[in-house]
């Protein structure tokens, strides 16, 4: 099986390939201190800032330490001098603001109840992350329950996704975290019973107004996923690149491209569940998605699930059915990461692994440069970038620096003592990580 891959690493780079671009660096366009929605206002992980520490612990370069009313596993955004985030609070749902100065919790609004908790150590019902834009707040929950709120805290609207769009049937919750684009807020909601004699619908991609909440479009998004594979725990995600754009979808088996406008299938990728060219591996019926999709301009990186591949696509190739397009595949990598989601700086691919493990790559070619253990316990938060360092923790409370570039360096290893899932947020000199215990703001 290894030389299959190794085989198809060497054959598939072949292909005609495109120009690729480093990854954009954090749009400073909404406000010169923001950190607007999961993975930052680019969807890319990547920060702009300078000086930020690479150690600390509970005591050493902290700025403040906000305790919190629950666990949760949602990240926190920033917009100016307000930080912005979701927690359990027993069987209570709620959204807070802290402050960015002090710490100090400004305002907390419950949201919803009936907050369900998922395998130890794997998140609850508060693990989508919020957005914003400066003026408004949307949160959604794990239950279904979708809302705005002004960033004073007061509700603008709220409804629950099931009841207006079909009973939401996942096993640990809907955890896609809503994307943020103009006037418009996208979800994907990719679902369905775990019953093998079971083919009834498996998605929704859909668009509503962030101003109103009010649907602009729904579009059912079929595959032939059965049993668990119906289930996305992932994120879409908006790709620009100057001249395309589209909603990038991620579940049951397959990635599909969407228009904007009118939510149509652009294009799709399938066949990720093996026995596949892609995955030799056999068909899997609990082969469901985890972690979400990376991209840079010309490429889009698909991690899949249960020790599957990592797939790399060209974009220029994208348009209609892909599933069997070998034109379409820049290269696949025989492993892919479980929860988080790849982070591309640079010419390289940095992948890490649910053991800790962080695997590099080329991101022209899909070669491996290392794959070296970071810290011994699971790790489900994604990796961010600033200031020539990769920053992430672990569900033990331990955060990595590692030094970026081709020799793996591992500068540091920082122990909070407290359980941690969400991923960590940089702006304006900051580290802002989230603990299921507090908030922690760490600088010089």
């Amino acid at each position: 099986m290894r030389m299959f891959f190794r085989t198809a690493l060497v054959s598939l780079a072949f292909f005609g390939s495109c120009s690729i671009q480093s990854a954009p660096v954090l749009a400073e366009t909404e406000s010169s201190k923001s950190w607007s929605q999961w993975r930052g206002p680019s969807g890319n992980g990547i920060a702009n800032e300078k000086g930020i520490p690479t150690q600390w612990s509970k005591t050493e370069n902290v700025k403040w330490r906000c305790p919190l009313p629950g666990p949760a596993g949602a990240t926190p955004v920033l917009w100016g001098d307000r930080l912005f985030l979701t927690s359990a609070e027993g069987s209570d749902l709620v959204a807070l603001c802290v402050s960015a100065k002090d710490g100090k919790i400004l305002w907390k609004t419950k949201v919803g109840t009936g907050n369900q908790d998922a395998r130890a150590g794997e998140g609850n019902s508060a693990s989508p992350t919020p957005s914003t834009d400066g003026k408004h707040v949307w949160v959604f929950f794990g239950t279904g329950i979708l809302a705005c709120l002004t960033v004073d805290g007061q509700e603008v609207w709220k409804f629950d996704v099931g009841e207006r769009f079909g009973a939401i049937d996942i096993q640990f919750g809907m955890t896609s975290t809503p994307v943020l684009d103009g006037d418009s807020l996208y979800l994907q909601l990719i679902h369905g019973r775990m019953k093998m004699d079971d083919n009834t619908r498996t998605g929704q991609v859909i668009k509503l107004d962030k101003k109103t909440g009010k649907t602009v479009w729904v579009h059912n998004r079929n595959t032939d996923a059965y049993f668990e594979c119906k289930h996305s725990y992932a994120s879409p995600f908006l790709y620009r690149d100057g001249s395309t754009e589209f909603l990038i979808v991620h579940g049951a088996d397959c990635t599909t491209g969407h228009s904007l406008t009118t939510g149509d299938e652009l294009w799709r990728f399938g066949n990720l569940n093996g026995p596949t060219e892609w995955n030799p591996k056999k068909k899997d019926p609990t082969f469901r998605f985890v972690a979400s999709p990376a991209f840079v301009p010309g490429r889009i990186l698909l991690p899949t699930a249960k020790e599957g591949p990592m797939v790399a696509l060209k974009v220029e190739e994208l348009k209609g059915d892909c599933s069997s397009k070998a034109s379409a595949v820049a290269w696949v990598c025989p492993r892919t990461p479980d929860v988080s989601i790849p982070l591309v700086v640079d010419d390289l691919v940095y992948v890490l692994h649910k053991d800790g493990k962080l695997q590099c790559l080329e991101l022209a070619t899909g070669n491996e440069i290392y794959m070296e253990r970071t810290h011994t316990a699971q790790h489900r938060s994604s990796p961010v970038y600033a200031d020539g360092h990769l920053f992430f923790t672990s569900n033990d409370g331990v955060g990595s620096v590692v030094k970026a570039g081709r020799k793996f360096e591992l500068v540091s290893k920082n122990e909070l003592g407290e359980a941690t899932t969400a991923s960590p947020v940089i702006v304006d000199g900051t580290l802002y990580l989230r603990s299921y215990e507090a908030l922690y703001a760490i600088g010089k």
